[in-house]
């Protein structure tokens, strides 16, 4: 749905963009009954689930009654199967949630910029009812989005926006095309047996993650505002039998695109009926977001050889899916590349929170680095085979862009060949990427495996402090004549309770460091500058969060305000902010601070 946004609220209008044959009415939810979803397998035969047809329009038996939809359908078995809905790429819906007195807890002037937003329409005392949505934007068309997903990897079948709402889209004066989001507006048909709403903790942690990535030069979802509902939401936060009632928000997230590698996999999923959905699917998304690649010229040399040598000639110039295809599985490789290189974990890389546009989403159980552990998760669902740890993020983007091509491929607009030739452009992408990044933050003139690979070795060993490290490493000079007592000296803040067996062997590769810094030849001012401008201060770590969070629970949103302006600049020394930069504090270490669950 197309949005003109002018600089006042009022004038807002909405005009249709989405394809309507993917669209499916508003229909009733199902009873709270317990019910299992079908799994799938995209890698053996597709299951399809029989369907009526007349005229174009498609019917569905919701709890025994039949309404028609624009294209889509929802279908209800009992204790088979949950809510489908089938055939549609979304359904329209309005925001539900309920609010009592709203409030504008946090709010960022950069987003609105992008949007074309006077910064003084959040002044508005209007602003929260609109953007918890109790209030809709006249002319406004919402919907929520129709995805799979294999979560864990196992294929979980139909999910979609279960709490996530979207307003509308809408076109800057640079032309660039928005979605306005708001996640805890209430129940959608894909809501299953949740309540569609958020929690104040969450939506914080939502928030000042998608603001800080941004803030960190990484491809993310942004967030135009954060609104307190007034009302209460229960929530079981440890899965323990627990649950206790938490003051409710909605944040209103912005992206150009939210479409996932699930948006495909579920179309794929239901066998041969679907398959021109996902080739549906994938045109509008080339046409309004990748449309460079419906311009390319069968004269521009593009044509590769993939795999080994003697493997079939993969022309890009002459499928636009396959070039589609590619560029998805760059984009993600060189996002990924950017999370290791801060220590980002995202927590949950289920393929049904993996971007098309190569863009951080879904801000649940994630975690910076503290201690340099390659094997940490955030999330305790993932503890018990730690699937989405820091260290295995790389493989896992790669085992997420198969899912992606096994999907193109079944409906065939992708050959294996080319699906095969995507994976490689991945790894290719990904270490290109990850050993530039390497290479600056070291401020080396070029990449040294062994160097970097010995250096990350004692981090681990030591539990050394990933981002404060990198910060002071552009301390130490090159000067090769430094006695050997002193060379440790710049990185004494770091390098805590160490015995001297392990003070040599740091002493070691310090030595080796400024022989490489010499022979590169960078003046030090020159080389801290580059390093500082990639390595920096400030990261949202979890602690940060709590405390906003433990904050806003009693009405205060003054420190949600001040980390989100902080992590605005966080490669910027910020005077007065040090505290920012410390290192967490014992009761950092709790449960719920520096490990969530997914429904944190």
């Amino acid at each position: 749905m197309l949005l003109n946004l002018s600089p006042s609220l009022s004038s807002l209008r909405f005009t249709s963009s989405l394809p309507r044959r993917c669209c499916s009415n508003r229909l009733p939810f199902l009873s709270r009954s317990p019910t299992t979803r079908r799994r799938f397998s995209l890698s053996v035969k597709m299951d399809s689930t029989a369907r009526r047809r007349s005229a174009g329009e498609f019917y569905g038996r919701v709890a025994g009654t039949t309404e028609r939809g624009f294209g889509g359908e929802v279908e209800a078995r009992g204790a088979e199967l949950g809510s489908l809905v089938l055939r549609a790429c979304y359904t329209k819906v309005s925001p539900s949630v309920q609010v009592e007195n709203p409030k504008l807890v946090v709010w960022s002037d950069s987003v609105a910029k992008l949007l074309d937003l006077d910064p003084q329409e959040f002044e508005r005392p209007d602003f929260p009812l609109l953007f918890s949505g109790a209030l809709p934007l006249v002319g406004g068309l919402p919907y929520a989005q129709c995805y799979g997903g294999h979560q864990f990897g196992v294929w979980a079948g139909q999910l979609g926006d279960g709490r996530a709402i979207t307003l509308g889209e809408l076109l800057n004066s640079r032309g660039e095309r928005w979605e306005l989001q708001l996640k805890g507006a209430g129940k959608t048909p894909y809501s299953r047996f949740a309540d569609g709403l958020a929690v104040l903790r969450s939506s914080i942690r939502e928030f000042l993650c998608s603001e800080a990535m941004h803030g960190l030069g990484i491809p993310t979802t942004r967030a135009l505002c954060l609104v307190a509902t007034g009302k209460y939401v229960s929530r079981d936060m440890f899965y323990d039998g627990n649950p206790k009632d938490e003051p409710g928000a909605i944040v209103c997230r912005v992206a150009q695109s939210f479409l996932r590698f699930g948006s495909y996999q579920i179309h794929a999923s239901r066998g041969k009926e679907d398959l021109e959905i996902v080739r549906l699917l994938a045109d509008y998304a080339i046409r309004h977001h990748f449309s460079h690649i419906e311009k390319m010229d069968k004269s521009e040399d593009l044509s590769f050889g993939a795999g080994q040598e003697g493997s079939p000639v993969v022309d890009l110039t002459s499928n636009k899916y396959a070039a589609w295809s590619v560029e998805v599985a760059e984009r993600t490789a060189s996002l990924i590349a950017s999370w290791q290189g801060v220590g980002f974990t995202h927590g949950v890389l289920n393929t049904d929170n993996m971007s098309i546009l190569g863009l951080t989403i879904d801000y649940g159980p994630f975690g910076f680095l503290d201690a340099f552990d390659p094997s940490y998760t955030p999330n305790t669902t993932d503890l018990p085979g730690r699937r989405y740890c820091f260290a295995n993020q790389p493989d896992i983007g790669l085992w997420n862009i198969a899912q992606f091509t096994t999907t193109l491929e079944a409906a065939n607009l992708i050959s294996k060949d080319e699906a095969n030739y995507a994976m490689e452009r991945y790894g290719n992408k990904f270490m290109d990427e990850y050993q530039a990044i390497m290479t600056r933050k070291l401020g080396l003139a070029k990449y040294n495996k062994q160097l970097i690979s010995k250096l990350l070795n004692n981090m681990a060993v030591d539990k050394v402090d990933y981002t404060n490290f990198f910060r002071v490493l552009s301390n130490i000079k090159a000067d090769p004549n430094i006695p050997e007592n002193e060379l440790l000296i710049p990185l004494k803040s770091v390098l805590l309770d160490i015995g001297q067996e392990r003070k040599e062997a740091w002493i070691s590769w310090v030595q080796t460091y400024i022989q490489e810094l010499v022979s590169n030849g960078i003046v030090d001012e020159q080389r801290k500058a580059a390093m500082n401008s990639v390595n920096p201060k400030y990261i949202l770590r979890n602690y940060l969060c709590q405390g906003a969070i433990d904050a806003a629970e009693q009405g205060d949103y003054e420190e949600v305000r001040r980390v989100l302006r902080v992590m605005q600049n966080p490669y910027d020394e910020q005077k007065g902010m040090e505290k920012y930069a410390r290192l967490p504090p014992a009761w950092a270490y709790r449960p719920g601070v520096c490990m969530l669950s997914c429904s944190s």
